[in-house]
C-alpha cells in the first residue's frame, strides 16, 4: 500500500508540474522553453503510473485521481501561495475516500 501511495504521489507531482508549465506559458507569460521540462514531467508521470501493482490501467488511473486532487491542493498552497478552503478540503477528502474504495475494495 505505501509503495502504491508513493508512486501516486510522485506521479501527481510530475503531472502537476508538467501541466503547470503549460499553464505558465499560456496564462502567465512564462518563456516558451518551460514547455520542454513540462513535457519531460508529463512523460515521467505516464511512466511512473505504470509502476503500480494494479492489473488494469483504468483502475490504476481512477484510484490515482484522488491522490492527484490532494496533490493539486498541496501545489495550490506551496507553489501558488493560496490556502485551500474548506470546500477544497472536503472535496479532497471525498475523492480520497473514493480512491480508497477503488484501490482496496474486496474483489473476487
Amino acid at each position: 500500500m505505501s509503495r502504491t501511495l508513493a508512486i501516486y504521489a510522485v506521479a501527481a507531482a510530475a503531472e502537476i508540474a508538467g501541466c503547470f508549465a503549460v499553464w505558465a506559458v499560456l496564462r502567465l507569460n512564462a518563456p516558451g522553453w518551460w514547455l520542454v521540462p513540462g513535457f519531460l514531467c508529463l512523460v515521467a508521470f505516464a511512466w511512473v503510473l505504470t509502476l503500480t501493482d494494479a492489473a488494469l490501467a483504468g483502475r490504476a488511473f481512477a484510484a490515482y485521481g484522488g491522490i492527484y486532487i490532494v496533490g493539486s491542493l498541496v501545489w495550490l498552497r506551496l507553489a501558488e501561495g493560496f490556502a485551500p478552503d474548506r470546500w477544497d478540503l472536503l472535496g479532497a477528502a471525498l475523492s480520497l475516500a473514493g480512491a480508497g474504495v477503488i484501490m482496496f475494495g474486496p474483489r473476487s
